[in-house]
């Protein structure tokens, strides 16, 4: 994986802009800590941050290639799934190729097929080419948004960037803040409105979105949706044919040319993953595959299972490591390490964000680079095959708002009066849910309660898994490692989301679809092992350390916080003996602790980006 950024100008020289192209290169180096590269032009200006992973020798970027008298320039960020059979086509139609990386075959792509080529791409990507020629500039993101891409145009330039801080870096660009960037960060936040920036003036690609940038103006176009249609084969055939695509979409997403490892939960997820991947590993002859897990010191002690988190994982790891003979390493964190790293992981985000949620995944994808580079995760499986609890719930079904955040009233407490006021939270959150309920794709003739669940999913692609997605890219790739997501193949979301609400849950059982197409790949036990979320800490001392920290916050006079803030009700939260949340306030895990860390995220945040609230 890398890092991305670009500035296209019809007025100024930008050739004479090295330092500031430099400066907002240079705020990806952790996405690409392995080398850098600039391409410059009168019009246009590309940078490079690169994570070395395939073909280090001839994968540098920024990449030009020529075409008769055309010459094409591309910045990418991402991995290529179908590169064998990509090249084997391209070579087929004349094309020559200098090296093996799928950077080359992306650009040759584009080259033969132009925009259309983003159709015929299975991988996580997001890339920029610029066609010196014709003088344009083409984007475009995956279908599932895996790889981030934010963008602005000011005037009669066009910037974009991996992140949100290498826009922020060009002089031009401020963080400011309008009532609906405070919106988005304070009743929305951890979550996101789809292609929306936060900031003033920025905008993010959406998934499955590619957009041309020329003199003329600016083309955005959906390449990607999800077709809504009968679904006609049986069961059996339906299993098989799950069984296939996540099998295939993990094998495809092993090849490296640097050491590859999995996260292990010792859920069905991770453990699916694993198990094909060990099996590949041993019919190559390679060593054992390596696995990682995370835990906390003496979450064993303090752990009571309840809705959202009915186990503890640690026995289910060891167990799913020895019976794949996997070599595991269990990776432990204690409070402070997780405090201490809430402003990294909020740098790394550019926002506020899932509070310990998110520095603890930091703090694990730090640990796993030591030794490796690339790893696969179970992420949206969940989304997929409708494994949350507001898959399962009438009320979540029918509660005309995100399940997620349905604890919105309760957090908003926390917030000064007229800032609320001013916000109207549970009218902005009201519209951004019926946007997106309303271009849920029909189907015609399908019963009023599967039209509901077509709805839900449709609300967790946009919305929930994107916010997770967000979260596993910017911690994992601020440590320099790349992580895959198989359940994201696009192929496994198209034929999955047409299966009739009777054949997920067949045999009873949340994801009773995924675990009957892994019959045989994983034993019983974990194969119907109820579902429980990433692991957070039950250690009373975190409520306590991020309680304190976040009065002592408060407490500074500078803090911009306190014009936001309502400090009698925050300091009365604070002196309870328990948790004012009955349940999580956003997702499945973030309660009373996680808000007092949200609100110290956000601290860190108005002050280290200097944000102007407008």
């Amino acid at each position: 994986m890398c890092g991305i950024t670009g500035w296209i100008d019809w007025d100024r020289d930008l050739t004479k802009e090295n330092l500031i192209l430099t400066a907002m290169t240079q705020t990806l180096a952790r996405r690409g800590p392995d080398a850098e590269g600039y391409w410059l032009s009168p019009r246009a200006a590309l940078g490079h941050r690169r994570l070395t992973v395939i073909d280090p020798a001839g994968g540098g970027q920024p990449m030009s290639r020529r075409s008769g008298n055309r010459e094409y320039v591309i910045v990418y960020n991402g991995e290529l799934y179908n590169t064998p059979e990509l090249r084997r086509e391209l070579v087929s139609r004349g094309h020559i190729f200098w090296g093996h990386s799928d950077t080359e075959v992306l650009l040759t792509s584009y080259i033969e097929w132009g925009p259309a080529c983003v159709e015929r791409l299975n991988g996580i990507f997001a890339f920029g080419i610029w066609n010196e020629a014709e003088q344009s500039l083409f984007l475009a993101r995956d279908r599932l948004g895996v790889k981030p891409l934010f963008y602005t145009e000011r005037g009669r330039s066009f910037l974009f960037g991996s992140e949100l801080k290498a826009l922020l870096a060009h002089p031009e660009i401020s963080p400011e803040l309008d009532t609906e960037g405070l919106a988005e960060v304070l009743v929305l936040g951890p979550a996101r409105t789809p292609g929306h920036g936060v900031f003033r003036g920025i905008k993010e690609l959406k998934p499955g979105h590619s957009l041309l940038f020329a003199r003329k103006g600016t083309w955005i176009k959906k390449y990607w949706e999800l077709e809504s249609k009968p679904h006609e084969d049986d069961l059996e055939t339906t299993a098989a044919k799950v069984r296939h695509l996540v099998t295939d979409a993990i094998r495809r997403q092993l090849v490296s040319d640097v050491p590859v490892c999995t996260f292990l939960s010792g859920g069905v997820d991770s453990s699916a993953i694993t198990a094909v991947a060990a099996k590949q590993y041993l019919s190559e002859g390679r060593e054992n595959l390596n696995t990682y897990s995370i835990d906390y010191v003496d979450n064993d002690r303090h752990f009571k299972p309840g809705r959202f988190q009915p186990n503890s994982d640690s026995d289910w790891v060891q167990y799913v490591s020895e019976h794949l003979n996997t070599s595991h390493n269990s990776i432990y964190f204690d409070t402070p390490d997780l405090v201490d790293s809430l402003s990294m992981a909020t740098t790394a985000r550019d926002l506020p964000g899932m509070a310990d949620i998110d520095s603890s995944l930091y703090l694990f994808c730090r640990e796993i680079k030591k030794r490796h580079t690339v790893a696969l995760s179970g992420e949206c499986a969940d989304e997929i095959f409708g494994g949350y609890p507001w898959y399962h719930n009438p009320q979540d079904l029918q509660a005309d708002t995100f399940p997620w955040s349905a604890k919105i009233a309760t957090k908003m407490k926390v917030f000064a009066p007229e800032l609320t006021a001013q916000l109207k939270p549970a009218e902005y959150m009201a519209r951004r849910y019926r946007e997106t309920s309303a271009a849920t794709p029909p189907l015609p003739g399908e019963s009023p309660r599967e039209a509901e669940r077509r709805q839900m999913f449709y609300l967790n692609f946009h919305w929930f898994m994107q916010t997770l997605l967000e979260r596993k890219d910017r911690m994992s790739m601020a440590t320099g490692l790349e992580v895959r997501v198989p359940f994201c193949d696009h192929r496994i979301v198209e034929y999955v989301w047409n299966v009739p609400w009777k054949m997920k849950t067949c045999n009873n059982i949340e994801k009773g679809l995924l675990r009957r197409a892994l019959q045989g790949i994983l034993p019983q036990e974990v194969l119907y092992r109820r579902k429980s979320p990433y692991p957070k800490t039950h250690n009373p001392g975190y409520l306590i350390a991020v309680r304190d920290a976040l009065l002592t916050r408060i407490s500074d006079p500078a803090s911009p916080l306190l014009d936001l803030i309502n400090i009698k009700q925050i300091r009365k939260m604070a002196a309870a003996k328990a948790d004012v949340f009955d349940r999580p306030w956003f997702g499945q895990l973030m309660t009373g602790p996680q808000l007092f860390a949200y609100l110290i995220q956000t601290d860190i945040w108005l002050r280290e980006y200097k944000v102007r609230i407008l």
